[in-house]
């Protein structure tokens, strides 16, 4: 029998991958709620557990700086104990032959310190709780320069720490995000108004990250559809991604990947993406159409789904994200058709090691005589 697509290896940026199933990241909140190191021990045992050898791991989303807006107990990548927290980290994916990119990122107005491309406020409630959000304070240049220089900061932290590249975050309603969407940047300058004004932060970090560290140690992603944190609200999908996309295709055909959220994905709840349902008005296609370089796409995938994504799309990669929570053999039990450990939403966001590092790999049913 041939071998599966999703089993076949794939470049990303300097490393041959010998499988294409990625560990999406994941918030957990376990980092120390004064330094925002990630709890040295417990951290590297949980991506450790779920490194496999060829395999790319992504982090849980990083602040890039104080002034990030990051919740208290998750983690930060400014600081010398957070690099050396996340050194541990790195050390243990590697000795397990894994690779691993931090996503870093700048919450913008759906942080504890609420700026934005414009001063608009989060109507919906957060969905971690604690109430309304606060109106934010519209960025001046100077302050998109700061935060351009804070991200590129951020991703020299990284590759000292250890990563092999960073995964810029630029979906989910947050900063870059606040941007891209007309529906949140109001802007008259040259950062609003038409399609490349508003994509023009998003242009200028990719362009200062890469060059700080390489093109094929940078990454980047995205949420056309996501209405997370009140986003999409009637914006032109299709044609504002693909400008950003034919862009990086043009400008930094040498990413290590891009990475994109399918639209039918709420992160707050349970909802399984449905292949047979796809629309067309909806579909990443036309991304992938644009990129020349590795694809990863994300959308609650499981095992079937995955198989078949890597079988359509050839460059395409798949991360998985809740299920490997549950499942730290997730690759075997993928490769294997094994049966997957289902998760606990209750112990997602919860500190200690509770539904962290005590989910089972897999066992065998004994067979009766």
């Amino acid at each position: 029998m041939s071998t599966p697509a999703l089993f076949k290896p794939i470049q990303v940026g300097q490393h041959t991958l010998k499988h294409r199933i990625v560990m999406a990241p994941l918030t957990r909140f376990r980092a120390d709620p004064t330094t925002g190191a990630p709890l040295p021990d417990m951290v590297s045992q949980y991506y450790e557990q779920r490194a496999t050898a060829g395999g790319l791991i992504i982090t849980e989303a990083t602040a890039i700086s104080p002034g990030a807006g990051a919740p208290i107990g998750t983690p930060g990548i400014y600081n010398a104990e957070q690099i050396k927290a996340w050194q541990q980290v790195t050390t243990a994916v590697h000795k397990k032959g894994g690779l691993i990119f931090m996503q870093v990122w700048h919450l913008g107005r759906a942080g504890s310190n609420p700026v934005s491309s414009s001063d608009i406020a989060i109507a919906s409630p957060s969905p971690l709780g604690g109430g309304a959000f606060d109106r934010p304070q519209a960025l001046s240049v100077d302050g998109i320069l700061a935060i351009t220089q804070e991200f590129v900061q951020a991703a020299k932290n990284a590759i000292e720490a250890g990563f092999d590249g960073v995964e810029i975050h630029a979906g989910n309603g947050y900063l870059l995000d606040q941007f891209i969407q007309a529906s949140c940047n109001k802007r008259t300058d040259e950062y609003g108004g038409s399609t490349e004004n508003r994509c023009r932060m998003v242009m200028q970090v990719v362009a200062a990250v890469a060059q700080a560290i390489g093109d094929n140690k940078t990454a980047i992603r995205f949420s056309p559809w996501s209405d997370f944190h009140d986003m999409h609200q009637g914006e032109p999908t299709v044609d504002t991604w693909s400008y950003l996309t034919r862009q990086l295709n043009t400008h930094h055909p040498h990413l290590a990947y891009l990475h994109f959220m399918e639209a039918r994905i709420n992160l707050m709840e349970d909802d399984r993406l449905d292949e047979e349902a796809d629309d067309s008005t909806c579909s990443l296609d036309p991304f992938r159409a644009l990129w020349s370089g590795p694809f990863i796409s994300a959308g609650n995938y499981r095992p079937q789904s995955a198989y078949n994504r890597a079988e359509k799309s050839p460059n395409n990669l798949v991360a998985m994200g809740r299920v490997f929570i549950s499942n730290p053999d997730l690759v075997d039990r993928v490769r294997n058709h094994w049966t997957l450990s289902p998760y606990c939403r209750a112990t997602f966001y919860s500190p200690g090691p509770d539904g962290y590092l005590d989910y089972p790999y897999y066992t065998p049913t004994p067979q009766l005589d």
